[in-house]
């Protein structure tokens, strides 16, 4: 029974494209490209870090981000010299910068400009007075007594 929860629990660990070719001796290093790694976007998996994609660009962005590491880049610059390469669509958090502020500020502009039309709406519909129906004339109550009957 303990073998086979365990082999489940291997079968159900998440499994990294991280191929073992391309991890590095030292593991510091390697640490340090795990977490850059996690920041960056496979341009071709769209909403998957390069860490989890099968994908060969994927691979030759780890391989680039461990190639830069031992060259002695910090993190940071090892993250700038892929987007100067691969442009900011690389990141998966993009900075709220530039034309990104837009990205990043639409969605709570468009919540508070919706809750404010919306309270808006229902201020003018409580101080809409409510109209009064009124009766019908005997002209136009027989009227209707006629159309009724045909």
């Amino acid at each position: 029974m303990k073998r086979l929860i365990l082999a489940l629990c291997l079968i159900a660990a998440p499994v990294l494209a991280v191929q073992p070719d391309e991890i590095l001796d030292d593991p510091v290093l390697e640490s340090r490209a795990r977490e850059i790694s996690k920041e960056l976007r496979c341009l071709v998996c769209r909403n998957e870090n390069i860490d989890d994609s099968n994908a060969e660009l994927a691979r030759d962005l780890r391989l680039l981000v461990r190639e830069r590491l031992t060259a002695g880049d910090s993190d940071v610059e090892v993250v700038n010299y892929i987007v100067d390469r691969y442009g900011e669509y690389v990141l998966l958090n993009p900075t709220a910068r530039g034309a990104n502020w837009v990205l990043w500020a639409a969605g709570p502009i468009m919540l508070i400009t919706g809750l404010g039309l919306g309270f808006i709406y229902l201020r003018r519909r409580q101080a809409t007075p409510e109209q009064k129906i009124e009766e019908l004339s005997d002209v136009e109550k027989a009227r209707l007594a006629e159309i009724m009957d045909d």
